[in-house]
């Protein structure tokens, strides 16, 4: 065996082991069922939320479903016997023809074949109001479980979305947003209607002349079948869930070949077959494991079905010389002989549809787990502070250092630094220096690891979380791209207020978008993308990128941080947005974060941030004068500017 690398998911270890004797039992079912009515109770409370009609229609549709297969079973008994009884008497009284019709016709027999008939419709009836009930009920629970998904998603911290285990948190939950809990409901009924069905045809062998033994008999052989079935879904759930990161890769891996963005890049670097070659190494790792775990099922249920049809064929042999020696008549062997295939059947079920809540419910702990995902970054006070609205703000950073979870590396390290009111502050390093984390933790979005801020003399923690986020007008590198109008994806920079489509214009024009914008088909109306629509717009990196400046002038804050907010627009384009912003700030607390350093010149401050730690402060010309990091930056972008220009004349 080869070395086992870390971060390689192992083979999941189940410790269940069946019961050795009757006192070992208490202990395989604790180990077993453990915490499996909570998670049913979590599933119940969950759909009765979706609606209470879901749990009523289900209750009342498992009890028809648990006591017609009984009517029907007994009016076959009652109509093969009065069929007998007429045969016989026309045997005894050798009545004509006619006359046996009349007596057929007169009989109990009609009355019967009526109320089997109805029983027919009937059964008919309940099959599709289940099957009708189960399909909307199943919508409805998704809906639900989605947006309970989407609002956890919304609470939790963004230091989740750093781990690995979050992300198998949210892949196991989302995977059970499908229609998981309305079928584990849906089953429990049907355990409920199987139950009830059993009862009776194990109270009808218990009538039956010498056959009462036969239903217990039956009932010991299932058990074997119980331990085998909820033994093997509980390593099924298990398996699946520690193979979530290959579940994720094969999903990642598919997912490449079909997306869009991707696909260019894709097919230049000729990617495609070493991404189908990852999918299928990774399937085949995933898909060994499975498939030993449903062969040793398979293996066992073999097993285990042909001593229990030897029986039966048995007991259906014992049950027809009863019938041969005149204890019992053909209806009844029908009816006892229908019993005993039933509790088989029924049993077989029984434990099939259990298994499968069984198996359900644990599957659901995925989506429990997901959401019970605390959040952290919430307020450290009772009553959180609310931020003074329409000023400058000064923001101090004392001690500050900052490692990302999982890892001991300080992306920050020891950070003092204050940016009085109305200052331009211009973050300046190489990639990796720190910078955006820096306003990530500005913004909240992220705790310090040590140290803390401080929002006008306030530590940031005090402050109510939403309230803070509406301080802060802020572009990331990242900024987003969303399959809406133009309009809308300017608005979502203010969602608080009505749209105001005057302001929208303003906005778009301040960023230098509204140009581009009024040649498109619909101007603001034009849907982006080709998620949804088919006459989507697809902008170029530079036109977004106006159109997410356009949504932070849009936006009502005091504060405006600026993450590379001209990367992809050339310097002429770059200079007009950095005037406007100029313009804008007026009294705003204002931070920049610009590779081009000729932005840097506008700015009150500048910080140089190297390896995480704060270098060098102070204004462009202080800092030119110094000769260190920035002199040295700004310098070596100076002289390819120029050497640039140079090239451009002689040609």
């Amino acid at each position: 065996m080869g070395p086992v690398f870390r971060g390689m998911p192992q083979e999941p270890q189940n410790n269940i082991k069946p019961p050795k004797n009757l006192r070992d039992l208490p202990r395989f079912c604790k180990e077993l069922f453990g915490g499996f009515f909570s998670r049913l109770f979590y599933i119940v409370s969950m759909v009765w939320k979706t609606g209470p009609w879901i749990l009523i229609s289900l209750a009342l549709i498992a009890l028809l479903e648990g006591v017609l297969p009984i009517v029907g079973a007994i009016l076959s008994k009652d109509i093969l016997n009065e069929l007998q009884n007429i045969i016989s008497q026309r045997v005894a009284a050798d009545v004509g023809g006619v006359t046996f019709t009349a007596v057929f016709w007169g009989s109990m027999v009609m009355l019967l074949l009526i109320a089997y008939f109805v029983y027919r419709i009937l059964n008919q009836l309940v099959t599709r109001v289940n099957t009708a009930v189960t399909r909307i009920a199943g919508e409805k629970v998704v809906r639900y479980v989605k947006v309970q998904i989407m609002q956890k998603a919304k609470e939790v911290d963004l230091a989740s979305f750093d781990l690995p285990e979050f992300y198998e948190k949210l892949e196991n939950a989302n995977r059970e947003a499908g229609m998981r809990p309305i079928t584990v409901l849906s089953s429990t009924f049907s355990t409920v209607s199987k139950t009830i069905t059993l009862i009776s045809y194990i109270v009808i062998l218990a009538t039956a002349p010498g056959m009462w033994w036969t239903a217990i008999v039956m009932l010991l052989i299932s058990v074997p079948s119980a331990i085998v079935n909820f033994s093997f879904r509980k390593k099924n759930v298990m398996y699946m869930r520690h193979r979530s990161k290959e579940r994720r890769q094969m999903n990642y891996y598919s997912a490449l070949m079909v997306n869009k963005d991707m696909v260019k890049e894709i097919r230049m670097f000729d990617l495609s077959d070493e991404f189908i070659e990852r999918f299928d190494s990774v399937f085949d790792k995933y898909y060994a494991g499975m498939r030993k775990l449903i062969i040793r099922e398979n293996v066992w249920h073999i097993i285990i079905s042909t001593i229990s049809a030897v029986i039966n064929c048995a007991f259906f042999a014992i049950i027809a010389i009863k019938v041969f020696e005149g204890e019992i008549q053909i209806g009844d062997y029908s009816l006892y002989t229908g019993a005993l295939t039933s509790i088989v059947s029924t049993v077989a079920s029984l434990i099939t549809v259990s298994a499968s809540v069984y198996e359900g419910t644990l599957f659901i702990d995925n989506l429990l787990s997901f959401m019970k995902e605390k959040p952290t970054v919430i307020p450290s006070t009772d009553k959180p502070l609310s931020v003074n609205r329409g000023k400058p703000h000064t923001i101090e950073f004392v001690n500050v250092s900052f490692s990302y979870p999982g890892t001991n590396i300080k992306v920050l390290d020891n950070i003092n630094l204050t940016l009085r009111p109305g200052e331009t502050l211009v973050l300046v390093g190489l990639n990796g220096a720190g910078k955006t984390t820096l306003l990530k933790l500005l913004t909240r979005l992220y705790d310090p690891t040590e140290g803390y801020i401080l929002l006008d003399g306030k530590d940031l923690r005090e402050y109510d979380v939403k309230e803070l986020y509406k301080t802060f007008g802020i572009i990331f590198q990242d900024f987003g791209k969303y399959a809406v109008t133009v309009a809308e994806n300017i608005q979502f920079g203010d969602m608080a207020k009505p749209a105001d489509n005057e302001r929208i214009r303003e906005s778009a024009a301040q960023a230098n978008a509204d140009e581009y914008i009024s040649k498109l088909p619909a101007g603001y109306d034009t849907p982006l993308m080709k998620y949804f629509e088919a006459d989507g717009i697809e902008l170029s990196i530079g036109q977004w990128q106006k159109l997410s400046i356009a949504r932070a002038f849009y936006s009502d804050s005091d504060i405006l941080i600026l993450d590379e907010p001209t990367a992809s627009l050339d310097p002429m384009a770059e200079q007009e947005i950095f005037n406007q912003f100029d313009r804008l700030r007026a009294d705003k607390t204002t931070i920049f974060v610009s590779h081009r350093l000729s932005s840097a010149t506008i700015a009150s401050k500048i910080v140089v941030l190297e390896y995480g730690k704060l270098i060098e402060e102070g204004d462009h010309k202080t800092l030119m004068e110094k000769r260190g990091r920035y002199y040295e930056l700004f310098n070596t972008q100076a002289k390819r500017y120029i050497a640039e220009g140079g090239e451009n004349n002689e040609s």
